[in-house]
C-alpha cells in the first residue's frame, strides 16, 4: 500500500488536508515518501480526565491533536517517530475499555478505542509500520521508555509519603521519572534527564536518589565518556501530560461552516467504521 500510494496525488491531497486542519500551529507533514495510512478518534488518558484526540498514522510518524471542529480544525499537534514506539496491550478498567499504551523514550501514554476490533486494527497497523521502518533503517526496537503519568484522580494522597492529602490548596505534582502523583514536599528536587528535556525536571525524592546513584556509578566507570546527543524533533514533547490541561473548546479563529478540506471523491476509510 505504501509503495502504491507514495508520490500519488491522492496521498498529497490527504496530507495537505491534515496540514490545513492543524493550520499555522502545526508542523509541515508533507515529505518525500511519506504516506498517510489511516486516521481515527481515540480516547487519550490525560492527567485530569480522558479526552478524545484525533490520530493520524503515517508510514513513519504518528500524529495526534485536540479536536476543535472534527475534520476541519485541530490544534495541539504532537508528532511521534514510529521507530521510537513500542506498544503494550492493557487490561480493561471500570472506566476505560480496549486500552493500550504507546511507549516512547520521551513520552508514554494510554489510549483506548471504541471497540476491541478497532483496537486490534490500530495495533496491527502500527506494528506493521514499525516493523517495516526498523527493517529499513536497521535500528533495533527501543528499550528505554518514559513513564506514563498516573492520572490525578487515581489517588487522593501522595503516592510516596502516603500522608499528604490533596485538596484545592495542596496541589498534585508528577515525578517525571516514575510518573507517580506526589506532593510538593516529596518532589522538591530537579534532575537533568537529557533524553526527556534540556532542562532539569521535577522528580520525587526516591527517584532523585536513584538517579544520583546511577550518575555517580556512570562517572566512576568512565568520567570521560561523552553524553549521548539527543536530537530535537518538532512537536515531539517530553512528558506524558503536557497536553492534558489544554482546553478542547478553543473557539479562536473558527473556520467557516462551509469550508471543505476533504474534497476528494476517492473512497478511503479510516481503521474503524
Amino acid at each position: 500500500m505504501v509503495d502504491h500510494l507514495a508520490n500519488t496525488e491522492i496521498n498529497s491531497q490527504r496530507i495537505a488536508a491534515v496540514e490545513n486542519c492543524f493550520g499555522a500551529s502545526g508542523q509541515p507533514l508533507a515529505v518525500p515518501g511519506r504516506v498517510l495510512l489511516g486516521e481515527g478518534i481515540l480516547t487519550k488518558e490525560c492527567r485530569k480526565k480522558p479526552k478524545p484526540r484525533i490520530f493520524f498514522l503515517f508510514n513513519d510518524i504518528l500524529v495526534y491533536g485536540s479536536i476543535v471542529i472534527n475534520k476541519r480544525k485541530y490544534n495541539s499537534q504532537h508528532i511521534i517517530p514510529l521507530e521510537d514506539v513500542t506498544l503494550e496491550t492493557l487490561p480493561d478498567t471500570l472506566q476505560m475499555k480496549n486500552r493500550w499504551m504507546i511507549k516512547t523514550s520521551k513520552k508514554s501514554f494510554v489510549v483506548s478505542a471504541a471497540s476491541l476490533t478497532e483496537r486490534k486494527e490500530w495495533i496491527s497497523h502500527l506494528e506493521e509500520c514499525i516493523r517495516h521502518l526498523l527493517m529499513k533503517t536497521g535500528r533495533q526496537p527501543s528499550t528505554e521508555h518514559a513513564a506514563p503519568w498516573i492520572p490525578d484522580k487515581a489517588t487522593d494522597i501522595c503516592m510516596r509519603c502516603t500522608q499528604t492529602k490533596f485538596s484545592t490548596l495542596t496541589r498534585r505534582h508528577h515525578c517525571r521519572k516514575c510518573g507517580f502523583v506526589v506532593c510538593a514536599d516529596c518532589s522538591r528536587q530537579r534532575f537533568l534527564m537529557p533524553r526527556l528535556s534540556p532542562k532539569p525536571l521535577r522528580v520525587c525524592n526516591l527517584c532523585y536518589r536513584q538517579l544520583l546513584a546511577e550518575k555517580k556509578k556512570e562517572a566512576e566507570a568512565d568520567h570521560r565518556q561523552p553524553e549521548p546527543i539527543c536530537s530535537a524533533i518538532p512537536g515531539y514533547e517530553p512528558s506524558s501530560g503536557d497536553d492534558s490541561d489544554k482546553s478542547d473548546d478553543d473557539k479562536a479563529d473558527q473556520w467557516p461552516a462551509d469550508t471543505e478540506f476533504y474534497t476528494s471523491e476517492v473512497s478511503w476509510s479510516s481503521f474503524h467504521s
